[in-house]
Parts: C-alpha cells; sequence; structure tokens
C-alpha cells in the first residue's frame, strides 16, 4: 500500500502551516498550538507520513535530482528545458532553476521532520509507534541533509531549537558539520526502525534503509571499517536480500522487494503527476522522454549482460504493453539518442504509461558494492561482494578484483539510478580517475567534450535568490 502516505500527507497539511517555500519564511512549529494538531498517535502519524510528501515534487527528486546527474556520462538532458543544457554542460550559474526548486523543497522536508521530533515525544501515544514515526523524521532529516551535502557542499543546518526559536536565517555550516549531522540522524533511525514491516506499510523506512545509507556516508568520507560494518549489517540480514531477478526491481508487482531499501512511493491519482516515469518514459508510450541513455553507457554492458536489455530500450526491443500488444522500439520514438531508460516505464493492463512505478533511491545491490569497494580500497578481498551481484545477473565471478571492476559494476547495475555523477567526483578526489580528462572525452554526438573545473564543479553553487534574501548571512560557494 502506497496511498497511506499522501492522504495522511494532506490530512497533516490541512491542520498545521507548513513553510513556506522560502527558507527565511518559515512558521515556527514550536507556535502550532495542541488545538490544531498532534492530539494522539493518530496526528503523529499522519505528521510523520507528510514529511514523505515532498520527496514526491518533480523539484525534489522526481526530475530535478536527475538533471544533476544529466552531468555524468551516462545520459544526455533530451527535454526541452534551458536550464538543464547548462547542468549538463558545467555553464550554470547561481540563478539556474533547477539549483533553486530542489533547494526550497529539501527543507521543507526538513522542516516537516523538525515538526515530528518536537512534538512526536509530548504526545500520549503506543511507544511503539511513537519510536517508529521518530525514526523515519530522522532518516528522512538525514537523507535530506546527505542530498544536500552532495549537491552543495556546506548548508545551513536547521534543527530543533532553530525551529522553535525561528531561527532560520544562519550561515552555512561545514561540509564535516553537514555530514556529521546526517550521520547522526542516520543512527538514531537506525535505533529507533523497525527491520521490515508488513504489507500494509511497505514502503517506509527501515533499519536497513539507515544502515545502507551509512555505508554510503562512510565510503565517501573513506572510513572503510564503519563502511564495511555498516554495510554488513545490511547484506547479511535475510530481511534485505537482493531480488531473484534484477528486472523485480523495476516492476510494478515486486516494487518493493527485500532489496529495495528507499524508493520513492508514487501511485495513480494519489501522487503528483510529475514522476520519473514521466520524465523517463518515451514520447510515444505517454512520457516526455528526458534524461535519455547514451550509446556509450550501452556499450559498457558486457554482451550476455541480461541488465542492458531491463535497464534501457533499444532499437529493435519488443516491448509488450499488455492489451495494447506488443510494439516494436524504434530510434525515433525517442528525443535525442535512440535509447530509453525502460526502468522507469511501466504500463497498465490498458497499454497506458503507469503513474505507479517506483523510483529506487538505494538497493541492497549499491550496498553490496560499496562494501565491495570499502574491501579493495583497505587492501582486501572484495571478490565476495561483487560476484553476488554479477551472479545475480547469470556474469562469471571475477577473481582479485580492483577498482576498475567496481566503477564497471556500478555503472551498469545503477544506469540511471542517480549515482554515476557522484561516483565520479569520489573517484576524482580520491586520484582514482582524472575527471576533468574523463569529461573532456567526446562520447558521440550527445555528450561532447565538456569543461569540468576543478575544485568549483565538485559542487553546485547556492541559489542566489536565497542568498541574496539572508542579508549577507549566506554566504554562496567559492568560485560562483
Amino acid at each position: 500500500m502506497k496511498k497511506i502516505y499522501v492522504l495522511a500527507g494532506w490530512l497533516f497539511l490541512m491542520a498545521v502551516t507548513s513553510c513556506n517555500d522560502d527558507l527565511l519564511d518559515s512558521t515556527p512549529y514550536g507556535q502550532v498550538t495542541s488545538q490544531q494538531f498532534w492530539r494522539n498517535g493518530d496526528d503523529v502519524v499522519a505528521a510523520t507520513n507528510a514529511i514523505y510528501a515532498p520527496l514526491l515534487n518533480e523539484d525534489g527528486f522526481a526530475h530535478t535530482e536527475y538533471t544533476f546527474d544529466n552531468c555524468s556520462d551516462d545520459m544526455n538532458r533530451a527535454g526541452d528545458h534551458s536550464d538543464e543544457t547548462s547542468l549538463e554542460m558545467f555553464t550554470f550559474d547561481a540563478a539556474n532553476s533547477h539549483i533553486l526548486a530542489t533547494w526550497s523543497t529539501k527543507y521543507e522536508v526538513i522542516s516537516r521532520a523538525n515538526a515530528v521530533l518536537i512534538n512526536a515525544p509530548k504526545v500520549t501515544m503506543d511507544e511503539a509507534l511513537r519510536n517508529r514515526s521518530m525514526g523515519e523524521a530522522y532518516f528522512l532529516r538525514g537523507f535530506v541533509y546527505w542530498r544536500l551535502s552532495l549537491i552543495y557542499g556546506e548548508v545551513p543546518l536547521i534543527l530543533e531549537d532553530d525551529a522553535l526559536n525561528n531561527n532560520y536565517n544562519k550561515p552555512k555550516a561545514t561540509l564535516a558539520e553537514v555530514r556529521a549531522q546526517a550521520e547522526s540522524d542516520f543512527t538514531k533511525a537506525a535505533a529507533l526502525l523497525p527491520v521490515s514491516y508488513a504489507d500494509g506499510d511497505a514502503g517506509r523506512v527501515t533499519q536497513g534503509s539507515a544502515n545502507g545509507f551509512l555505508a554510503k556516508l562512510y565510503v565517501y568520507q573513506e572510513n572503510w571499517p564503519k563502511a564495511i560494518e555498516m554495510g554488513q549489517k545490511v547484506i547479511s540480514n535475510a530481511a534485505y536480500k537482493l531480488a531473484g531477478n534484477y528486472d523485480e526491481n523495476f516492476q510494478l508487482t515486486t516494487e518493493n522487494n527485500p532489496e529495495i531499501l528507499f524508493s520513492l512511493q508514487y501511485e495513480t491519482g494519489w501522487t503528483t503527476d510529475n514522476s520519473p516515469t514521466f520524465y523517463h518514459t518515451p514520447q510515444a508510450f505517454g512520457g516526455w522522454g528526458f534524461h535519455e541513455p547514451i550509446e556509450d553507457l550501452v556499450q559498457e554492458f558486457e554482451k550476455g549482460d541480461p541488465r542492458r536489455s531491463y535497464s534501457i530500450y533499444s532499437p529493435g526491443d519488443k516491448v509488450n504493453r499488455g492489451s495494447a500488444g506488443t510494439t516494436t522500439f524504434a530510434a525515433n520514438m525517442t528525443r535525442v539518442t535512440g535509447y530509453s531508460f525502460r526502468k522507469y516505464t511501466s504500463f497498465t493492463d490498458a497499454g497506458d504509461m503507469s503513474q505507479s512505478l517506483n523510483a529506487p533511491f538505494l538497493r541492497s545491490a549499491d550496498v553490496y558494492l560499496l562494501v565491495a569497494e570499502a574491501k579493495i580500497r583497505s587492501g582486501q578481498s572484495g571478490d565476495t561482494e561483487l560476484n553476488a551481484v554479477r551472479k545475480r545477473a547469470g556474469l562469471a565471478a571475477k577473481t582479485g578484483a580492483k577498482m576498475a571492476d567496481i566503477m564497471h559494476e556500478r555503472r551498469v547495475e545503477l544506469a540511471g539510478e542517480n549515482e554515476r555523477h557522484q561516483d565520479l567526483m569520489r573517484w576524482d578526489k580520491a586520484s582514482l580517475i582524472d575527471i576533468a580528462a574523463h569529461y573532456k572525452i567526446a562520447r558521440g554526438p550527445f555528450k561532447p567534450s565538456r569543461n569540468f573545473i576543478k575544485p568549483k564543479h565538485y559542487y553546485f553553487p547556492l541559489p542566489q535568490r536565497e542568498v541574496d534574501l539572508s542579508n549577507g548571512v549566506l554566504k554562496q560557494n567559492s568560485n560562483y
């Protein structure tokens, strides 16, 4: 069931005033009276459900997050939005509309999470339900601070005391401080959340969600022992086992299988129309056809790797559209590259594009590869974890795997899942690749040579509007 989050979210929004689009104009949640809300456990659950809702906004994750990964060597922007061209070509500035839109949406999630963390401890309710709700709030706040740290680097930390005191015009915290906050939130979440849920609550975050993101955070920090420790808590737990077939992660009937540690939950008629399915599905199938894979990514897959056909529609593929019959995919069905991401497309029984397909943001397979990387980079063997992912794809095992094997496997396993550009940047910082030289390579007509400037382009600029509104408190990132 996925409708529960959206329905309860609307009830919450009817009961309290959330923050406005501008971070500086937020309503202090300490001023929301108990007569309006926070009367019982149902209110806490409704408020917790509402934290998830902004994640589904196209400016939060459904579209804008993928425009940042257009920077990678995997895909072309393909759409008709001019601001996406500048993002892909590294010619953007602080006035870019996506850079502003995702900031506002992410701080809305933080504001709602703070509301739960402030008020849930005061409500008379079932203790297990209180713990779960607070665990969800900690996780979602930590997740957003994690994403903010990747996109902007240094950002303001708005926490419970700030919300109570209406203290929103704050200077940037350091990158270390932002990531320490994400670490703290994930750690608290892992202690409060259940291992899994019954079907009625499928899609909520779990201990595995929190531990998986902790593993990722520690890999970025090159804290190999902690990355391995947190990763093993996921991959050693049967509750988070790999799906039997890669394709199960991208099918409506199996989209909340145990491998899915965290995904955006969509439901036709209940959530925003502008889900990732719209932006990735070709116009011929009812979508808008943005974010198209390029030939260079298609050729990265090994011969016989079934993940290629599960991930990408190529010319000549047979597309089963239910009662609408089978359509042969053709290059002219796309806007630009001749390819489309299949993993974000599904169809209703009538053959129309389904708006209900979820969008994964963390899978157990990702954690397996993070643990393999942590082991290899700390002088150990990562063969076991790497080969678990390859075995599922029916590929031959690797012996004495190197970082080149990890780089390849992450690219094909997670193709189009918003990881590639960030992976390349962190490998550059570790001197494993030269990202400037990598992006200088022309990869065909739809991915020309581009000028990545270090360290400027490691992070995007803060939205200039937010900098201006702060009256000098919020300082722009360097080099912008």
